[in-house]
């Protein structure tokens, strides 16, 4: 077990910290080890419930960059609930969205750019 702690925590960059209370880690870190407890597990799907929320720019990119390491690295299908646009649009392959609980639109992120039914329902329209 130790040995695979060691592995994931290398894996998502953070075995330098492995001494640290994940309290007094910075935000995208205390992200990243959350992911690797999950992996602990060995998921074969990984959900993952806005985990940009909080976060400044630079954070959010290297977010994205992780997210598609893991997703390969460790051959996972990622489910994610994500309202910052340039994540879900940067890492997805395939996109549903809800509005108010009911499924609008279902496709790839340049379909769903471009559906009316999700521009009116997130941007309005005059």
């Amino acid at each position: 077990m130790y040995e695979k702690s060691l592995y994931l925590l290398e894996k998502v960059d953070l075995k330098d910290e492995m001494n640290e209370k994940a309290y007094s880690l910075p935000y995208g870190k205390q992200r990243r080890l959350e992911i690797a407890r999950a992996l602990a597990t060995e998921p074969k799907l990984l959900l993952l419930d806005e985990p940009a929320a909080g976060m400044n720019p630079q954070e959010t990119r290297e977010l994205m960059d992780f997210i598609e390491e893991i997703k390969e690295e460790f051959d996972l299908t990622i489910f994610l609930i994500e309202h910052h646009m340039e994540v879900v649009m940067g890492i997805s392959h395939r996109i549903l969205v809800l509005d108010h609980g009911i499924l609008i639109a279902e496709g790839e992120p340049w379909e769903i750019q471009e559906d009316e039914r999700v521009i009116e329902a997130y941007l309005g329209v005059e």
